[in-house]
């Protein structure tokens, strides 16, 4: 009886994430290289980017922002950075003479860091359209083309993309393209365009697009100042507002590679993952279910030969993910390893007290 109930809930488990991504397969917005010129866009463009301790992206990705066929604003904003960004930065000033960088104040009580990093930049920007995007973020030349070409058919005032997310190392490769799976999975975009429900949207910090307006509506980056998930909660914040917004993927114009090192890889997931899963309890459930689903079934065919659909339906589930995100389709063979790299990152936030990130110790979380 209990292998047949674990079956049931397998199958249902990966029945209804499977069913989200077949919608998004079909509606979910992939961002096209625009082949409008680039006359058309006449706003005021800010590119807001807060850095801390961004020495190794600074050099790839920065000229990339830099070199857009639209014209625009860009402040970087040095948050007390303890590496060599501020040399980096000075030389790329030389180099490109509308690029500005603002020294960041120290930190104050209440916030977490990136949060104080990106109102100081809102509050410095000109532009009526306010762009924030990561450090580690890769532009193609027309990305800000495509971007605010995709804004206008949207017609919305806040658009947040997720960028194809580059992997090198195997602990990369085993975790990183869960974001994708969870973003498909369990989102299903149809609800995001015409539900109301504030649950059904999400936002992703490496690339929020805001008119300012609707920045200013929300109360800005101050009024979730101590939010670890702060880009979920604007995004939520937007929906209930009733603010016009529209998610994408980055396609061929936007990539990413998140973490240099499997250490930050694991210090980065660790500090968001409860408060994605909303809370110690959900996460533990969700995390059991995925090794379940994915990796357990694989060992359990020899006891019941149901167990194979489950394990062809987790790789059928990673497979589809990989062709909506432009990921190798042999990349879906991770799928049964993945939840034995998650257990690592589950097990250590779990155990933390205090969230760490690039140095801050953030001890309300």
């Amino acid at each position: 009886m209990v292998m047949i109930f674990l079956l049931i809930v397998s199958a249902l488990f990966l029945a209804v994430q499977i069913m989200v991504l077949l919608s998004n397969l079909l509606f979910f917005p992939v961002l096209l290289r625009t082949k409008e010129p680039y006359q058309r866009f006449t706003e005021a463009v800010s590119i807001l980017i807060p850095a801390r301790n961004e020495a190794q992206n600074l050099p790839e990705t920065l000229p990339r922002v830099l070199g857009q066929t639209v014209a625009a604003e860009v402040l970087v904003l040095n948050d007390q950075s303890e590496d060599a960004s501020s040399e980096i930065l000075t030389e790329l000033q030389k180099r490109f003479e509308h690029l500005k960088v603002i020294e960041g104040k120290p930190l104050e009580a209440g916030w977490t860091g990136k949060n104080w990093a990106c109102q100081q930049l809102a509050d410095a920007a000109h532009g009526d359209m306010l762009i924030f995007t990561d450090a580690d973020v890769r532009w193609e030349k027309d990305t800000l083309a495509s971007l605010l070409e995709f804004q206008k058919e949207q017609r919305a005032a806040f658009v947040s993309v997720w960028p194809r997310q580059l992997t090198v190392s195997a602990l990369e490769a085993l975790t990183i393209p869960l974001i994708d799976q969870i973003l498909l999975g369990a989102l299903p975009y149809m609800g995001v365009k015409y539900l109301k429900p504030k649950s059904l949207s999400a936002g992703n910090g490496q690339l929020m697009l805001w008119t300012k307006a609707a920045y200013q509506k929300l109360g800005g980056h101050e009024a979730y100042k101590s939010e670890i998930l702060e880009d979920v909660r604007m995004a939520q914040g937007v929906k209930a507002a009733g603010i016009p917004l529209a998610l994408a993927l980055g396609g061929e114009v936007l990539s990413a590679r998140m973490y240099q090192e499997d250490s930050a890889l694991i210090e980065g997931f660790s500090k968001n993952i409860v408060a994605a899963a909303g809370g110690r309890i959900p996460l533990i459930i969700l995390t059991s279910l995925s090794t379940l689903a994915h990796t357990l079934c694989w060992l359990l065919i020899p006891f019941n030969g149901w167990w194979l659909g489950i394990a062809l339906m987790s790789l059928s589930f990673r497979l589809l993910c990989n062709l909506k995100t432009g990921r190798e389709v042999q990349d879906a063979l991770w799928q049964p390893l993945s939840s034995l790299a998650l257990w690592r990152i589950v097990w250590r936030a779990l155990r933390q007290k205090n969230l760490a990130w690039k140095g801050r110790i953030y001890p309300w979380a």
